[in-house]
Order: C-alpha cells, then sequence, then structure tokens
C-alpha cells in the first residue's frame, strides 16, 4: 500500500511542536528566578523535575502497554494538551517553588506519551525505512533541546510569559493536527490484554538485550555531553581570552546533532542502523578520550571539534529505537520503546550527576573522559554474539 505523503512530515512536525515543551523552562529559569526571588538552587531542580516525571510516565505507560493497548494518535494528542497546560502553570501570577516543580514534574510525565509514542506511531506506519523516518523524527526533537540556546540572547528569552504561551500553544495544535490527520498506522496491531510481564520478557530477547544495552550506553554520554556543553565552552572562552557567545555556540552544537540524525537515517538506508550507530559510538567514544587535547587548541579549532562532537553523539539515537522497535513483536513496540527511554533517562541522570561531582575534583580538561565508558558498552553490546 502506498504511504501518504503528508504522514512523516506532520508525525515530525508535531513531535517537534509538542516537545517545545520540555526545554521551555529552561529557557526562562531565571527570567523567573529573578522576576519571583527564588535560589540559584532551583534551576537544577526544575531541570530533574521534567527528567524525573518523564521517567516515571515512561515507566507507568511502559508497565501498563498504552502505546499498544489504545490509539497512540489519541494518547499523543491527550498528552499534548496536558504537557501544555502544565506548561501554561509556568505564568500563573503566585507561582510558588513547590508549584513551578510540579509544573515541570507534570509537564515531564505528559511528555511520555509524546515522544516515544510519536516513534510507535513512526512504527505503525514504516515497517521498511523505519531507520531513516526516525532519524528525521528524532532530528527534529534534537532542534527542540537547541531551542531555548539559541533564544536565551533575544528579547524572547527575558519575557518568560510569551516563551511560555508560545510553547503552550505549538504542543496543543501539534497535538491536535497529529490526531486529524495521522490514523493509526497499517501495521499497528492492538494488544488486546495487559501483559504485566511484557517488559522483563522483553529482556529475554537477545536480539532487543543488545539495541536496548547498546541505547543505555549511548545515552551515558549524550545529556552529560549536552549539560556541559555550555560549562566547557564558558571555561574555554575565560581561558582564551575570547569573545564567544557560549549560549549561541550550545545550541549550533546541539542543534548539528539534529541534523546528523536525519543524515544517519538517510544512511541507514543505504549500510543499515546497526553500522550507522557503531560508526557513532566509536566516534564519539574517541572525541571523549581526546577531548583534553581539544582544550589545548585555538578557538576555531576547539569550536569545530566540539561541534563534530555533536554530531557524531546523536546520530546512533534514532537508529538504536529502530533497533529496539525491529526486535519485538508489532504489538509490544509501544512498549519496548517506552521502557527503553524510561531506562536510558535513568542512566542520564546518574552520568550527569558523576560529572557534576567530578567538576569539583578533576580539570575540566579531563571531566568528560568518563563519558566514554558509554560508547565503548555500545559497540560492546552491538557486537555481541549470542553464545557468549
Amino acid at each position: 500500500m502506498k504511504q501518504k505523503s503528508h504522514i512523516l512530515p506532520v508525525i515530525i512536525l508535531s513531535q517537534f511542536a509538542s516537545t517545545s515543551t520540555w526545554f521551555a523552562g529552561n529557557a526562562i529559569i531565571e527570567s523567573l528566578t529573578k522576576q519571583l526571588d527564588f535560589g540559584p538552587d532551583i534551576v537544577s531542580y526544575v531541570i530533574s523535575s521534567v527528567q524525573l516525571g518523564f521517567i516515571i510516565g515512561t515507566l507507568l505507560f511502559g508497565v501498563l502497554m498504552i502505546a499498544d493497548r489504545f490509539s497512540p494518535s489519541k494518547i499523543f494528542m491527550l498528552c499534548a494538551l496536558l504537557a501544555s497546560l502544565s506548561n501554561l502553570a509556568l505564568i500563573y501570577p503566585q507561582l510558588q517553588e513547590s508549584t513551578l516543580l510540579m509544573a515541570r514534574f507534570s509537564t515531564g510525565f505528559f511528555l511520555a506519551g509524546i515522544y516515544p509514542v510519536g516513534m510507535k506511531i513512526a512504527a505503525d506506519y514504516y515497517k521498511k525505512g523505519l531507520g531513516k523516518a526516525l532519524g528525521y523524527l528524532v532530528g527534529a526533537l534534537v532542534l527542540g533541546t537547541a531551542f531555548p540556546f539559541l533564544i536565551k540572547g533575544t528579547p524572547w528569552a527575558n519575557d518568560a510569559e510569551n516563551v511560555i504561551l508560545l510553547t503552550s500553544g505549538i504542543t496543543a495544535l501539534g497535538g491536535l493536527i497529529l490526531f486529524l490527520l495521522v490514523p493509526n498506522g497499517p501495521h499497528r496491531i492492538a494488544s488486546s490484554n495487559l501483559k504485566l510481564g511484557a517488559g522483563p520478557k522483553l529482556f529475554k530477547n537477545f536480539v532487543f538485550r543488545k539495541a536496548a544495552f547498546g541505547y543505555f550506553g549511548h545515552m551515558w554520554e549524550l545529556y552529560a555531553f549536552w549539560a556541559f556543553t555550555p560549562i566547557a565552552i564558558q571555561w574555554f572562552a575565560l581561558k582564551s581570552n575570547s569573545d564567544i557567545s557560549v549560549s549561541l555556540w550550545s545550541g549550533i552544537v546541539i542543534a548539528l546533532g539534529g541534523l546528523s540524525c536525519a543524515f544517519g537515517g538517510i544512511l541507514s538506508h543505504r549500510i543499515g542502523s546497526k553500522k550507522v550507530a557503531l560508526i557513532a559510538l566509536i566516534s564519539s567514544g574517541l572525541l571523549c578520550l581526546i577531548s583534553p587535547l581539544l582544550f589545548s587548541l585555538p578557538v576555531y579549532l576547539f569550536l569545530t571539534g566540539w561541534c563534530l562532537w555533536g554530531i557524531a553523539v546523536t546520530a546512533d539515537s534514532p537508529q538504536f529505537s529502530n533497533l529496539v522497535a525491529s526486535a519485538v513483536a508489532p504489538e509490544l513496540k509501544g512498549t519496548a520503546l517506552t521502557l527503553v527511554n524510561c531506562f536510558g533517562f535513568i542512566i542520564t541522570i546518574i552520568s550527569i550527576q558523576l560529572l557534576g561531582s567530578l567538576q569539583s575534583i578533576i580539570p575540566i580538561t579531563l571531566l568528560f573522559i568518563p563519558l566514554a565508558i558509554g560508547p565503548v558498552l555500545g559497540v560492546y553490546y552491538l557486537l555481541a554474539k549470542k553464545n557468549n
């Protein structure tokens, strides 16, 4: 059956729009802190609240097999509307710290019905060429990650209400558009019954386990790299006495990852998702190990190296999702993608906290070396043989 040409663009645009609330709090937190006299420590709590909400949401959605038992387009729309409302709470006139953290937690929780469910919808449409489709899909999400950094120096970043109204509006719109234009996919097979043991059984599948643990290695590096990139650029700017825009270059580094996701998806059509993932893991792992040398380079070579790292660190993400989805039965794809996302984000918190602790102990020039643990383990599991 010939695929309707609007399906993938609508999924991509809806995914991008509906995940914009994920990073909206990051873009305005400094403004909120000044306006409402919150302490500086609120910044880390705001970021952690979204991550924690997403982890609990994906765990619950995965265990209850929500995306496999119910129409994923309806779930996407409902969660987009609820995430939009949660985001709007940030401009409540009597906003308190507890309300702020709860709003960010609930936003993260409902994002569990957007990001992995969006990938599930793509898997229901693209039995062949899923790696390419997910490359565009995850690429759009990565560009959304870069959004707060890119706008930080504009007047938008100083007006919290405009940012929240914009992101809440496009989130709701994205959910509605997907629901109206993207019905259940032709390859969707719904699970009629709740199977609470489905999650643990997935990890008994050797092919699924390889893909999942490869993805976990990727996630160990990815979010810690993103979180500490502004710190690395700031340190280099001070050391070299360079007039570098930290926000702009951090945004560029992350945004390039969105383009590499799309390119990796196209490449996977020719050489396969596994090879694309291996190339990306090996490349980013090597950059982890040689990162101390990057800090000794001239400014433009340093920024070039960091941009190349931003390209390598994300290119494997959609390909791991393709490998995960391809390793399980159609009626379990949503559950598999959701649970793998859940455990992957738990790992990101561990690696971010590790680098945060090491930051006061070792020089920043050595700080990124421990991130190589992830790519090394990822390559190991991708190459593992069943008799090992």
